[in-house]
């Protein structure tokens, strides 16, 4: 590993140099054990503690595949993914593991008694699998973690459609919370280079995720001058709805629980904000009963902001706790984009509200790879910028995963894995120096 990292840090290694390096026999990951997925059994969801499941180990290096790629990690980060898989809530993530391994030959190695997490990365090629052409040893990257077959007529419109569709490092082995990581190529993308491998390894899976959700065809289609109400619009993947409806015209209405995350959404050139945890909404009376009251007042509070309209467009990520509510306080005709459902998936709505008012509920989920690409685009432009707020080394991602498990922590905590420090891997220091203040406005929280 230390001949990987001096390759990588040297300016001067060429392709050839990268190609030569002998692979280790192991690396150091982050992972599950399948013999302790049912260690938190009997325990509330908000009882478990990633601290307790997620292992720091030397695992064995895998053989590369058809189409794949290994990939030196320089830095990784947290997403409520690694939570689910931490916790094995909703379902043990080696349920995942067990049915991709009876796919093939090849995927039978992702089912083993181990699950190496973590579904974003930026690092280094250093090896390209069989019928590889376009990625070359020593390219520097970063991945998203949409892993698809294409053996399906399904998937060739839309690849996310693909019924062989999965989040790398979720419901596929080998992720990016580690030292080195196998991913398939179409999952490679350039490293935005005015960023530090910490920054450009944390919008991957979230930034891809707002993109679709909000601004893609395939989601809300997002245009100017929609009233978008964003649920933690402060947070991992609210932050970026915020970023793309300031960026497309849009009016954002940000909905947060604290004045500290506010002035986050401020800083970013939101005007209306909905502070929850000040105004006291309640939506649930008790565990079973909701409160249309409260839907009522959310709405009349985003009237008096607005000026009278109704949102066009919801963002929806809490999913149970909110759910009812965003149906209700969308336009007639309106659209509610919904993924993730980090309160609960059990949502709960008046249809009158929907049926009635003619509006539209779209099931989101990450993006294919085109819109990763956009996605990503935007990034290395500086139209888009990371809101990463704190990192961690390899060796703490148990406390990382904690923290975002409490909701502690101001949009995306990242991960040193190969990389020594924060602070390197910029290639562009001039683009940098024109965003600086907009990369660092998390970390100045």
């Amino acid at each position: 590993m230390k001949e990987i990292l001096e390759t990588i840090v040297d300016p001067s290694s060429r392709t050839e140099d990268f190609a030569a390096l002998s692979l280790p026999a192991t690396y150091r990951a982050v992972t599950l054990h399948r013999d302790e997925e049912h260690m938190f059994d009997g325990l509330d969801v908000r009882d478990r503690d990633p601290r307790k499941s997620l292992h720091i180990e030397q695992v064995p290096v895998p053989e590369l595949g058809l189409g794949e790629a290994l990939v030196a990690v320089m830095a990784s980060a947290v997403n409520y993914n690694t939570v689910w898989s931490s916790i094995f809530s909703p379902v043990s993530t080696f349920a995942f593991l067990r049915r991709y391994g009876k796919l093939s030959e090849l995927t039978a190695r992702h089912d083993l008694p181990y699950h190496v997490v973590g579904s974003d990365l930026a690092g280094v090629v250093l090896r390209t699998g069989p019928g590889v052409n376009v990625w070359k040893p020593g390219e520097e990257v970063v991945a998203h973690c949409l892993s698809v077959e294409l053996e399906s007529s399904d998937g060739h419109n839309d690849t996310m459609m693909d019924p062989e569709q999965r989040i790398w490092g979720f419901e596929t082995n080998f992720g990016g919370l580690a030292e080195l990581a196998i991913v398939k190529t179409n999952q490679l993308m350039p490293k935005p280079k005015h960023l530090t491998w910490e920054e450009a390894a944390t919008p991957g899976l979230v930034n891809s995720t707002a993109f679709r959700q909000l601004v893609s065809r395939n989601g809300a289609g997002m245009k100017q001058g929609d009233n978008v109400l964003i649920w933690g619009a402060s947070g991992g993947l609210g932050a970026y709805a915020t970023q793309y409806a300031l960026a497309g015209g849009a009016i954002p209405i940000c909905v947060v629980s604290s004045e500290r995350k506010g002035e986050l959404c401020r800083s970013m050139g939101a005007e209306l904000i909905i502070d929850r945890a000040a105004e006291d909404y309640r939506f649930w009376k008790d565990e079973h009963t909701q409160d249309p009251k409260e839907w009522k007042r959310l709405g009349s509070r985003i009237r008096d902001l607005t000026g009278g309209e109704d949102v066009d467009i919801v963002f929806e990520h809490p999913g149970r706790e909110t759910f009812g509510a965003s149906v209700y306080v969308t336009r007639r005709g309106g659209t509610i984009a919904t993924c993730a459902s980090t309160s609960g998936y059990m949502h709960e709505f008046d249809n009158r509200y929907l049926w009635m008012s003619l509006k539209r509920i779209i099931g989101s989920h990450f993006a294919n790879y085109r819109e990763a690409w956009q996605a990503n685009r935007l990034i290395s432009k500086g139209m888009i910028h990371p809101t990463m707020s704190v990192v961690y080394p390899l060796n703490q991602t148990g406390q990382a995963a904690m923290d975002v498990h409490q909701n502690l922590h101001h949009g995306k905590v990242g991960v040193l894995c190969l990389a020594p420090e924060e602070g390197l891997g910029v290639r562009d220091p001039e683009l940098r120096a024109k965003h600086i203040t907009e990369i660092n406005r998390f970390r100045n929280v």
